[in-house]
């Protein structure tokens, strides 16, 4: 006779569970905590909230977006994970922190169940990329931290290279709004 497996979760498991987003860009997918997510958008419904930022030496935001009288720094998936260039279909506006982010694709909303730590091999900035880890399904899946897409030092180089770009952002929205 043998003895069940134990220390992972089973359906019974009193440990909190959290309601995640699994989304993917080309051929890989991630995870983020659906309470991260303010909405989800698709890209051609965007349209006339995107102001393409004039100057960023941050490659991976060129635009912001305005949503409800607030200002998000729209983060190309792609070049955040470093991942081959796709064709973002929707993008995640984040809840706390004024952060939009390119995507491919919604695969699914599910229960995230454990989160494990990230091995020490991710030595580098994808420490603060990712929460840690996760397994759905048959698959082991990166969960996203919605605070690191753009540092501190990040959301400040862009605000001192693009001074009051929300108020010329949202004079124009306003512009927009009256014709």
């Amino acid at each position: 006779m043998t003895q069940p497996a134990s220390g992972g979760p089973t359906a019974h498991d009193p440990r909190a569970r959290e309601q995640v987003l699994v989304f993917s860009i080309g051929a890989f997918s991630f995870v983020i905590a659906a309470a991260a997510v303010q909405e989800i958008r698709n890209t051609d419904s965007l349209g006339g909230s995107v102001t393409d930022l004039e100057q960023s030496t941050i490659s991976k935001v060129r635009h912001i977006v305005e949503r409800d009288s607030r200002f998000y720094y729209v983060v190309g998936g792609c070049e955040h994970f470093r991942l081959p260039a796709s064709r973002p279909t929707s993008v995640l506006i984040l809840r706390d922190v004024p952060v939009a982010v390119l995507v491919d694709r919604i695969e699914e909303m599910a229960e995230l169940r454990v989160l494990l730590p990230l091995p020490r091999a991710f030595r580098g900035e994808e420490r603060r990329w990712y929460r840690g880890l996760t397994v759905l399904g048959r698959r082991v899946l990166p969960v996203a931290d919605p605070r690191g897409f753009l540092s501190e030092a990040e959301l400040g180089q862009l605000e001192e290279q693009n001074p009051g770009i929300f108020q010329v952002a949202g004079a124009g929205v306003q512009e927009r709004k009256r014709a």
